[in-house]
């Protein structure tokens, strides 16, 4: 009859501690069915299930090898019924919960704590993604880092309704100023391929449509046909026809200007840096203007572009459109238009955005962040960020901190 042994090793880690422990199991003739092991400032942390078909006295071969290495070994039996609901457990689907914020209030984990047990989850391995803050309580050590803290919770249990699950999270996020991010994870978590981005407010920190209307000094009329597409009197085709025509003759010398000096979005040198040398594709899908997105294709090497098109004649802006107009509809057919041409699967790809307008997109893509965005948006969309830069986007995706260093100096 088969036994089975939780063996628990702690101590001071040193080289060689899992080799001679291995060789204890391999003596007493275990059978390894799992194992985890972690360093934590020197500490080692070692748990192994097995299983024992023979007599011999596992124990006591375990106890005399931790004694030579330097550790405490525990052996606890465990139940067929401990065996079968670990397994259980096993087979369930994971959810990944992710931390985010400038600094983490320790507090957090005890309300994350009782948030997931409300729902029945399991809390199966906490880690940190983001670097280890300097002593000093200044900034990362260098400029390729991610600003912020990242930890990432691995959690089980059965069938979840995530929507409530993600709407609490919210709120909790909110009362701690953290970002609490819940996906389910997949075979796709870290093999996402295509990144779009909505550009106003999201790649950058400015509405240009509104900077252009206040240099041609009808900055409340076009807030104000804003307002009422915000209030529902308008749709985005039509309060767009209608700002457009408020910007007729302004100068095209303007927009050199307004290009030359876009404010970019904090963190995102940093994140088109790494999705350039990791692989992915990006492109920009915004119902703002080709004439500044395709600068800032220039300055950060976005792959494509897709926006309206300013009509320009005689060195003035017509206030005409061009059709067809880049919406919240065509945002999710170029979305899907892309991914198709690439040969990818929709759950490969990654959408961010901060408006109404973005949301469809946002559903559409194996994962869509709200970023920096209003509190409608943020309820709707299933990622949101809110307190860090754009980079942040990376630790959704699973990266590391440590992971992105690889490479630079």
């Amino acid at each position: 009859m088969t036994r089975r042994l939780l063996i628990r090793a702690t101590g001071t880690a040193c080289p060689g501690q899992l080799a001679g422990l291995g060789k204890a199991l391999a003596k007493g003739g275990a059978r390894l069915l799992d194992i985890n092991q972690s360093v934590t400032f020197g500490i080692l942390s070692l748990e192994a299930l097995v299983g024992i078909e023979r007599d011999e006295d596992l124990e006591a071969l375990l106890a005399e090898s931790g004694a030579a290495l330097g550790l405490d070994v525990q052996a606890i039996q465990v139940s067929a019924e401990d065996y079968q609901r670990w397994s259980s457990e096993a087979s369930q689907p994971r959810l990944i919960l992710t931390l985010l914020a400038p600094h983490l209030p320790a507090g957090i984990l005890a309300e994350v704590g009782a948030l997931t047990a409300e729902h029945g989850l399991t809390v199966e391995l906490i880690h940190r993604l983001s670097g280890r803050e300097p002593l000093d309580g200044g900034v990362p050590r260098d400029h390729h880092s991610i600003q912020g803290a990242c930890v990432e919770c691995w959690l089980r249990g059965e069938e979840v309704d995530l929507d409530a699950l993600r709407e609490k999270a919210l709120a909790l996020g909110a009362m701690h100023g953290v970002d609490i991010a819940i996906q389910e994870d997949s075979i796709w978590r870290r093999h996402r391929r295509l990144v779009c981005f909505d550009m106003d407010s999201t790649l950058i920190q400015t509405e240009v449509i509104d900077e252009l209307a206040r240099r041609h000094g009808v900055g409340d009329e076009v807030a104000e046909i804003t307002e009422r597409a915000m209030r529902g009197e308008l749709d985005f085709q039509q309060s767009f026809r209608q700002r457009m025509a408020k910007l007729k003759g302004l100068d095209e010398s303007v927009l050199a200007e307004i290009a030359e000096s876009l404010p970019l979005m904090d963190g995102v040198e940093r994140l088109m840096a790494q999705l350039k040398r990791l692989g992915y594709r990006t492109a920009i899908l915004s119902g703002g203007f080709t004439y500044f997105a395709d600068h800032l294709q220039q300055r950060l090497g976005f792959d494509e572009v897709h926006a309206n098109q300013l009509v320009i004649e005689d060195g003035k802006v017509t206030g005409e459109v061009r059709e067809p107009i880049l919406d919240a509809d065509r945002k999710v057919e170029l979305l899907r238009e892309i991914a198709a041409r690439e040969g990818l699967a929709m759950e490969q790809t990654i959408a961010v955005g901060d408006g109404a307008n973005d949301l469809k997109m946002l559903a559409a893509a194996g994962l869509g962040i709200a970023f920096r965005a209003k509190p409608l948006v943020r309820r709707q969309a299933r990622q949101s960020i809110s307190t860090l830069g754009l980079d942040a986007v990376l630790y959704l995706i699973g990266y590391r901190q440590i992971d992105l260093e690889d490479g630079h100096s």
